[in-house]
């Protein structure tokens, strides 16, 4: 028997700003060993005790997905696409919904997508002992032994039971100090680890008795549902008309049946930068540092460079992140209201909480390097055997410089090739599209020139990737 892995991966979280943006979350940095957390845990149950995983995503993060999973070179058992964020319960429901087609015994393994854990082998005997108890009915969640009185984390109150499992009396929202300092002490508190091992067929009767308002729609959602490329994307109206709502607070805290078992593996959710510099080599003065960073006289620091050289002098227990476009510069133990600091520059209208300077799409990205009046200047990278959607420009005319590689570029019905230090124009106006047919990334340089340069000024009229968005 397999255990058919759910990776939930809908998230847009802000709390590692600015590294992490709404179109390229934690989730998918590539900052641990060359992986990022959705390879990781794509990794982690790519073992003979499992299926290939079932992921749900966010539509704008499809690409994405793709991409890292294509690096791994590991199958799937589908990627479904939400159209609308609904939070963890529809998604679970989803899930159950679409292997209940195939075996409503299906054991599934619910997985946050953003979770570091170390041992994955201590990670598969723990999910061993799980699966008794998820055969017969129950649904089995996770817990950590906790280390430090965290306030970012929900917890679970269990007991002993004389069959080794725990049980549930309850979960607890996030406490405060006072209160988490006290489950240190009670040892009857875990960490919510928000892992999950139940059948298919369990968790939709427990959707059936706590939360049936969720049923309909989505079965109308997975129902309705329609294929695009290699996606299974979920009806848009059926599935807004699902109220969003955590899986925790629809089932598991109105579930009898609930067994636990906890585990003591080096586990973080990676919610902060605080839990970023937790899992980092410290130097002797307590400094956590990556990229071009110089420190004097500073002290317990985390210090993160994507790129600019950043120097700390004088400075204890603070948090300095930059990156090409913004330097998050906070106290370690305010590093909770980094998602007050988005909120503010959102509502202030900024851009940074949504995109990087570099921006991914389906064909490889384009960064942008300069902008002045009525002009732009970006660098583009084509990923190998890819192609820009066939499209036009209202507003701008645009200049193309070879720097690297080869790359076909076809301008109204004329196509020519062009290599290293060569360009070309593409007026206003006129239909074009670039390509590139080699085996290795191609990278150029866009200057941009016209009176309105948005990435909507784009018509498109032939598209590999499906888009009918700006894109």
């Amino acid at each position: 028997m397999q255990i058919t892995p759910v990776i939930l991966s809908g998230g847009s979280g802000t709390r590692l700003w600015p590294l992490s943006r709404e179109t390229y979350p934690k989730q998918f940095l590539q900052i641990f060993d060359g992986l990022s957390l959705f390879q990781r845990t794509c990794d982690r149950v790519n073992k003979n005790l499992f299926a290939p995983p079932l992921v749900l995503a966010n539509h704008a993060h499809r690409f994405l997905i793709q991409e890292q999973l294509e690096q791994l070179k590991t199958t799937h058992s589908g990627i479904i696409i939400e159209p609308d964020l609904r939070n963890t319960a529809p998604a679970a429901l989803v899930s159950a919904l679409f292997t209940a087609e195939r075996d409503e015994n299906t054991l599934l393994l619910l997985l946050p997508s953003d979770h570091y854990i170390t041992d994955h082998a201590a990670f598969i005997d723990v999910i061993r002992k799980a699966i008794p108890a998820a055969q017969n009915g129950a649904i089995v969640t996770f817990g950590i032994r906790p280390h430090s009185p965290h306030t970012g984390y929900g917890y679970i109150k269990v007991k002993e039971t004389a069959a080794g499992l725990l049980d549930v009396e309850k979960f607890v929202e996030k406490p405060d100090r006072k209160t988490a300092s006290s489950y240190i002490e009670q040892e009857n508190h875990l960490w919510n680890a928000g892992i999950f091992l139940v059948s298919a067929k369990t968790l939709i009767a427990n959707f059936e008795h706590h939360a049936p308002d969720l049923l309909a729609p989505c079965r109308t959602a997975l129902s309705n549902a329609r294929n695009d490329l290699d996606f299974l994307v979920l009806d848009e109206h059926a599935y807004q008309a699902c109220r969003s709502i955590s899986l925790d607070c629809a089932i598991m805290e109105k579930s009898k049946n609930i067994a636990c078992i906890s585990f003591d593996l080096n586990w973080s959710d990676m919610g902060s930068w605080q839990a970023m510099a937790d899992l980092m080599e410290k130097n002797p003065d307590g400094n956590a540092t990556r990229g071009n960073v110089v420190l004097e006289e500073a002290t317990n620091n985390l210090v993160y460079s994507d790129g600019p050289l950043v120097a700390v002098s004088g400075l204890d227990n603070i948090v300095v992140v930059a990156t090409g476009d913004s330097v998050l510069v906070i106290a370690k133990d305010k590093v909770e209201s980094v998602k007050q600091l988005v909120n503010q520059i959102r509502s202030n209208g900024g851009r940074q909480p949504l995109t990087h300077n570099r921006v991914y799409r389906p064909w490889g990205w384009y960064e942008r390097l300069s902008q002045g009046d009525q002009f732009q200047v970006k660098s583009l990278m084509v990923r190998p055997g890819k192609k820009l959607s066939l499209q036009k420009h209202i507003h701008r005319s645009e200049h193309w410089v070879v720097v690297k590689g080869t790359v076909e570029v076809r301008l109204g019905e004329k196509i020519s090739v062009l290599s290293e230090n060569q360009s070309t124009f593409i007026p206003r106006g006129s239909v074009h599209r670039l390509h590139n047919p080699g085996s290795l990334p191609a990278y150029l340089i866009e200057v941009q020139s016209g009176d309105y340069l948005g990435e909507d000024d784009i018509e498109r009229i032939e598209d590999d990737f499906n888009r009918l968005d700006v894109e």
